[in-house]
């Protein structure tokens, strides 16, 4: 697949950075939806994002592509983009690809002879997406804990790719770590790298914490069990929609809770939109 134009359209810092990167390698890169950022030179800018879209031959969408079905996530747009002038733009012949794409939004596209990619869906996206969140869940830590990381009793529900980088991060500043996992084989290796590891099931048995990381995109934290913890617990939530607190209950209950959503893009925008690139540049080298 040879591909010479980009269109970027909407997004956080991410894709502002993700533009500029993707113009260093040398495509010729038009993007739409930044009027409050500052772009670098190299990119075109555009305010017509239907203009945008016909003159790529790559179309970048967002992640997520839309929070609320019909306008593309454009936070430094002064003016609303929708899903419906961005695919009415698009040719078959065009390539789309956007974060976090929704059954409705997968829906649309098709519905219009179009397809689209997920590269949120991408494995190496993963896998180097867990280094910002886990860096950015540590931050946030340090600023709501009144004690260091180092000798804090730290809990990290779940052990995939995030929980795994970020227990690795917090036991080499010295917490005291545990690991709550489903699987066997999880608690394991969580306990070969030194971590204390105990079943999820008995998660109620695991004693007290200064601080909870929750990677489990289900509900782990409910009523009951927040009632259990202590007052002075902070409960950092980095699981994806719907998340695994009951963020009610924690906020009648007083326990400090944080869900925080797309860290990468928060804390590390453009390490986040060069792992965006370098996936995006992987589908096109496998004509995905």
């Amino acid at each position: 697949m040879n591909i010479d134009t980009f269109a970027v359209i909407g997004g956080d810092l991410r894709c502002a950075y993700l533009a500029g990167l993707l113009a260093s390698d040398g495509y010729k890169v038009i993007a739409s939806g930044f009027d409050g950022a500052d772009l670098p030179p190299c990119v075109t800018g555009c305010t017509n994002p239907a203009q945008a879209v016909a003159l790529a031959e790559f179309v970048i969408l967002p992640m997520p592509v839309t929070t609320d079905g019909s306008t593309i996530n454009a936070p430094f747009s002064r003016s609303r983009i929708t899903l419906d002038e961005v695919l009415g733009a698009m040719k078959p012949s065009q390539k789309l690809v956007g974060g976090a794409v929704s059954s409705e939004v997968r829906e649309e596209v098709e519905a219009r002879g179009l397809s689209i990619v997920d590269y949120l869906h991408r494995e190496e996206l993963a896998v180097y997406n867990a280094v910002p969140t886990a860096e950015g869940a540590i931050q946030l830590a340090m600023e709501e804990l009144p004690i260091t990381i180092h000798g804090a009793r730290c809990l990290v529900t779940g052990y995939g790719r995030i929980a795994q980088a970020l227990a690795e991060r917090l036991g080499a500043l010295g917490a005291d770590v545990t690991v709550a996992a489903r699987k066997f084989s999880d608690i394991a290796r969580a306990q070969s790298q030194g971590h204390a590891g105990i079943e999820l099931a008995h998660l109620d048995e695991a004693g007290d914490f200064d601080v909870i990381f929750n990677t489990v995109p289900a509900l782990i934290f409910d009523r009951a069990r927040l009632e259990k913890l202590e007052k002075a617990t902070l409960l950092i939530d980095l699981a994806s929609r719907p998340g695994g607190v009951d963020f009610s209950a924690a906020a009648e209950l007083q326990i400090k809770t944080v869900w925080a959503l797309s860290l990468p893009g928060r804390v590390a925008p453009k390490s986040a939109g060069r792992i965006i690139k370098n996936t995006i540049l992987n589908m096109i080298k496998e004509g995905v």
